[in-house]
């Protein structure tokens, strides 16, 4: 058995509490991720690498020793580096005459074992250094922007766009102010290849209430061209999707909703008699003496004069 496999009973209140913070929750945790360093990496996947991990701090690991291992032919120590980190994204970076500034992004964790792999080649790269700009803070949330019909219309596109949300989403937030709408990542998909951009975005002067609003270049740039794929079965991608009982909310009787989101309620009554409903009295809707006798099925006999 191996040794991160097997049951470990905590000695020490802090050994407890680290162990709870790993337990299965219903609401998880913020995905972290470790940025790995292959064997053979060059100046170009290094800088990748770091660049990638100031974007993603505080929720990112950075190995920076250099690890031989090939991913798409084994996957134990990727599995072992996530188990003893608690991560479950990976970026791995490497470089080699067959293929050059090799980037493996994502792959998700379902259980500690690899899910989706997308391998991705770096063609141009543009540094936070190189961009002389203002950065933005430690820990932003990023405004995520996808371009391009690859990403709507190609599977393995559809899954890359999955991987690049979950990678770069950040921590849930229960509410948005305007200030903290400060970074924008946009990734675009055209002729084959994937351009991901970084921009800070600038709050204006315009006049009115509404700012105005700007986008200036901070860094990192990245133009990638997709490679190798290893993306997990449609079984097994519909059981990692799996919502337990208690996060799925209990269905209410009599109400439904339509595609707008208005709510509408059925209530249920027992039958009305409608003879017996009380209505506004009116003049106009009084009965005259000549119906009231035609109703009763004849005159009614005048009052006698008193003398």
């Amino acid at each position: 058995m191996d040794a991160l496999d097997r049951v470990v009973k905590p000695k020490t209140k802090r050994a407890k509490r680290f162990l709870e913070k790993r337990e299965p929750k219903l609401n998880e945790n913020t995905k972290n991720a470790m940025l790995i360093k292959g064997g053979n990496a060059n100046l170009t996947v290094t800088e990748v690498l770091k660049d990638i991990y100031a974007v993603k701090k505080p929720f990112a690991v950075l190995y920076k020793r250099k690890n031989i291992t090939r991913p798409f032919e084994d996957q134990t120590s990727l599995e072992f580096f996530s188990k003893k980190s608690d991560c479950s994204l990976f970026l791995f970076g490497s470089h080699n005459k067959k293929r050059p500034n090799n980037l493996i992004i994502g792959s998700r964790m379902f259980d500690h074992h690899v899910l989706d792999m997308i391998e991705l080649g770096i063609e141009k790269f543009v540094s936070l250094k190189d961009i002389k700009n203002s950065k933005c803070p430690e820990g932003t949330k990023p405004m995520l922007i996808f371009a391009g019909d690859m990403f709507d219309v190609n599977e393995e596109y559809r899954r890359l766009k999955s991987l690049f949300v979950d990678f770069f989403r950040g921590p849930t937030v229960p509410s948005i102010r305007l200030a903290g709408l400060e970074y924008v990542l946009h990734f675009t998909a055209v002729d084959g290849k994937i351009y991901m951009r970084s921009y800070k975005v600038l709050l204006k002067k315009s006049g009115c209430k509404i700012p105005r609003i700007e986008l200036e270049e901070m860094g990192p740039s990245l133009d990638l061209v997709m490679r190798r794929t290893h993306l997990a079965s449609d079984d097994l991608y519909k059981l990692s999707l799996k919502q337990p009982k208690g996060l799925k909310p209990k269905k209410k009787k009599n109400i439904s909703h339509d595609v707008f989101g208005t709510t509408y309620g059925r209530i249920h009554m027992q039958k009305q008699d409608l003879s017996k409903l009380q209505t506004r009295k009116m003049k106009g809707l009084k009965k005259r003496p000549a119906e009231k006798s035609a109703e009763d099925g004849g005159a009614t006999p005048k009052k006698s004069k008193s003398a």
